[in-house]
């Protein structure tokens, strides 16, 4: 499987910025691998994922990742305080139901903490609301109400205050449009947000 510049993921390519070559990772939510499988190859990291679904397991394993079947809802026992350099959950938070207990055990196992996120106040999701009453549906929220796996909706806003409630450092953080990084009003102009967090010192 040969990686093209231009097929990487918007998202994935920020975090492939991010990771240190030869780092260890441990990637909760991994899906079916294709993050984790680009940081293995790029930057040579050491590379481990958790997925609940079997089907996506396969796909891992197809690729030749080392991938376990697991909830991290479960919590992360099984492994020692600053195990990893990165403790990635990308596109994975907003479908837990107990985000703070999982983010904790994240920060307690990883020196960092990547996290990803869809933000709910984009502008475009803020006019389906207002002008046609519904619950929006669009790229970064393309689920129909019914059949959607999130169970919390949170803004860019609400994770940066949620970093200061809790004494949390946000080391990088980078926000992304329809496809561009944007740098300003990203709490209503960004689908995606990205950050890079640690336990403060």
């Amino acid at each position: 499987m040969d990686i093209k510049n231009e097929a990487i993921r918007p998202d994935h390519r920020i975090i492939l910025e991010w990771i240190k070559p030869g780092a260890t990772v441990l990637d909760l939510g991994c899906g079916s691998g294709d993050l984790l499988y680009l940081l293995i190859k790029e930057k040579e990291a050491r590379g481990h994922g958790i997925d609940i679904s079997n089907e996506e397991i396969y796909k891992c394993v197809a690729k030749g990742l080392n991938v376990l079947h697991g909830d991290i809802e479960n919590g992360l026992a099984d492994y020692k305080d600053q195990s990893f350099d990165y403790v990635i959950l990308n596109q994975s938070m907003q479908q837990i139901l107990h985000v703070d207990r999982v983010l904790q055990d994240a920060l307690r196992v990883g020196k960092k903490v990547v996290v990803g996120f869809p933000n709910f106040t984009y502008y475009r999701s803020r006019l389906q609301i207002l002008f046609r009453g519904k619950t929006p549906v669009n790229a970064s929220l393309p689920y129909q109400w019914y059949e959607t796996p999130n169970l919390h909706f949170l803004s860019i806003l609400d994770f940066i205050d949620y970093c200061r409630t809790k004494n949390v450092a946000i080391e990088e953080k980078s926000f992304l449009g329809t496809a561009q990084r944007l740098q300003f009003f990203p709490n209503l102009f960004a689908q995606t947000g990205i950050f890079l967090i640690s336990k403060a010192k």
